[in-house]
């Protein structure tokens, strides 16, 4: 295993095992984060990663794809939980939520420094009652 894969493979028993200290094994402390949800650093991260367990406390993830090139590392997940604590300020629901993200990290001296994601979260609103389905009822549209 690469370092590169490993850092990955962190990342997933991170989020597998709920704990947010794991972050520090994987983080550069001045990472860079583009991202809308989560600040830059090692500190932020850390305590994003906390309260997002508290929403989705049942939160198991798999690792569908990965891909090294360079000094980049691209990953593809499913996460799978029950909504039953707030989550990205919404209450809970008790809810199941399927949140799907493609992950794009920078490495340099072991550590991810910079990181890209997409994510479904409009789908994740969807499941959780936050916003409408969109689309309508299928049944009604035939």
């Amino acid at each position: 295993m690469t370092t590169h894969e490993a850092l990955a493979d962190t990342y997933l028993t991170m989020l597998n095992t709920h704990d947010p200290e794991l972050v520090d094994a994987f983080v550069a402390e001045d990472y860079r984060n583009h991202n809308v949800v989560v600040p830059d650093g090692r500190a932020a991260n850390r305590t994003f990663w906390a309260a997002f367990f508290h929403g989705l406390p049942d939160v198991t993830v798999t690792m569908e794809d990965l891909v090294v090139a360079g000094d980049r590392v691209v990953g593809r997940f499913v996460y799978r939980g029950t909504h039953t604590g707030d989550l990205l300020g919404i209450p809970a629901t008790g809810l199941p939520v399927e949140l799907r993200s493609i992950d794009i990290w920078r490495v340099e001296d072991g550590l991810f420094v910079e990181h890209w994601d997409e994510l479904n979260l409009m789908e994740v609103f969807q499941q959780v009652g936050a916003l409408p389905a969109l689309g309508g009822d299928q049944e009604s549209r035939a």
